[in-house]
Order: structure tokens, then sequence, then C-alpha cells
């Protein structure tokens, strides 16, 4: 039996392939984990296949940005050195807008904030990103709250600077981390019956509506990539089954809906 490909194509031309990312795999190359399983690689070995069939040269398909390995979500490939290069100065330069959305433990007290606290990548023994104030890097995300279920919350995230694992180390640090977070919270999975009022099923035959991390990069618009000269491109990503499911048993469930429905990045 033929294994499903850890990704959904969401949007191609003749200079980037835009993909929905599954959880659990690598998007490139990573100095910590020598997994054999890497997006790059798989897409590359697809389209090597589409492109001998059809008597064409082998691609060359370029890495423009990273998403952790837990997190699901967009990931945009460069199809050739040229765009490579326009787009990952775009990321660098901080031209593209990103949202994320993301479950987290606790119930926030604002509604909207921000937090910029300096980070440093492979900070610790652990590997993990840490807070430094005097060698930390820039680092700024942009939170707003959607609605809360139980003791979760759902959250949207705007990261404006791409650090290593921004978003989970910036939640922690506000004391709500992202579920399933074994850096940088706890390894929990999220049962209905945590957060559902009068739940009656069997405690011993209950499966997890979420055993993995609850993020997901839900949103790119990218600069002067649209279908008119120097317009912008917006891709979307609409989140997996597992937290699709979860983030609508915790929209019938909610004690406090803050914010009905997620506002567009397209307001950013």
């Amino acid at each position: 039996m033929k294994q499903k490909a850890p990704f959904t194509l969401i949007y191609e031309d003749e200079f980037i392939i835009a993909v929905d990312k599954a959880s659990g795999i690598s998007v490139g190359a990573d100095r910590w984990d020598d997994a054999k399983d890497r997006l790059d690689k798989i897409l590359t070995a697809c389209y090597t296949e589409k492109s001998v069939s059809r008597n064409l040269p082998p691609p060359r398909i370029f890495t423009v940005h990273r998403i952790d390995r837990e997190t699901s979500g967009l990931v945009v490939f460069a199809r050739d050195r040229e765009t490579h290069k326009r787009l990952s100065a775009a990321f660098e330069t901080r031209q593209v807008t990103k949202q994320y959305l993301a479950v987290v433990h606790g119930r926030p007290s604002w509604t909207e904030t921000s937090c910029d606290l300096p980070l440093v990548p492979d900070g610790d023994k652990r590997h993990r990103t840490i807070i430094d104030r005097y060698r930390g890097k820039k680092s700024q995300t942009r939170f707003r709250l959607l609605l809360n279920a139980g003791n979760y919350s759902l959250v949207e995230a705007f990261p404006t600077t791409g650090r290593t694992h921004q978003i989970r180390v910036h939640l922690a640090s506000l004391g709500h981390p992202v579920v399933n977070d074994p850096l940088y919270g706890s390894l929990k999975p999220v049962f209905l019956s945590s957060f559902k009022r009068g739940w009656r099923g069997d405690p011993l035959d209950e499966k997890p509506l979420l055993s993995r991390l609850g993020l997901h990069a839900a949103k790119l618009l990218l600069p002067d990539h649209g279908p008119d000269p120097a317009s912008p491109l917006l891709l979307e990503a609409p989140p997996p089954r597992d937290l699709g499911a979860l983030i609508r048993q915790m929209e019938r469930n909610g004690h406090s809906r803050l914010l009905n429905n997620a506002q567009g990045i397209e307001a950013e």
C-alpha cells in the first residue's frame, strides 16, 4: 500500500511551490536530527518523477523558510535561484506576513498582546531557544485571543521576526505554553472530557483529540507575487483533521467566545 505523502499541495506556478506540511516531518536538514524523512527531499523526488515521465530535466527545489518539525502548515519552496534569493530576502526583511493558530494551556487575561523578549536559539543542553536580554536577538510576536474552552484557549500568532521556536517560547513566557510541547510545556494529550461540561463517556475508551504540538502555520502573505505585478499572494492552509476537530469542539463547548471568527491576515 502506497504511503500517503506528508504534504498537500496548496499552490504552484513557474516560480514557487507552496505546501501544507504535516506535523512530524522536518522541512530540511537538521543538525540535531539525522532523520532520512525530509520534506525537501520528498518534494524533490515527487517532482523529479513528474519530470522523468514528461522527458524533462530534473527540477531544482530551494528551501525558502522553515517551520518546526512538530508544527503543521504552510511552507514555500522556490523553483529557481533568483526566486529563492528574492523570497528569502523578503522573509529576512519582514515583508512576509505570517499567521499561526495555536491551542494553549490556560485562559489569557488579554484579548491582544505582544511579546518582544530577545531569544537565543540552541541556548541550553536540550537545544532549546532561551530568553536572554543581553545576548538574545530581537524577537517580536503579536497575539490575539480567539476563544476559551475549559482550561484551554485558541490564539492567533503573528510573528514579525522568525527565530527558532519563537512562538512557542513567547507563549510559554506569557504563561500559556502550546499544548503537547515537550520542550517548553508538557507532553499531555488533549481530551474532550477535559473541557466539555457534563461529559459522560468512558474514560478508559476515550481517545485524545490532539496528541501532537497544537501549532499550525495557517496563512502567508507573500509580497509582489500575486496575479498582477507588485500585488501580494495570500496562501492559506486549513487546520489538519486532528487540530481542526479540537478547534470545533472548543467552539461548541467554549465558555467564553471572545472573537467569534479569526480575523484574516488581509487586515494586517
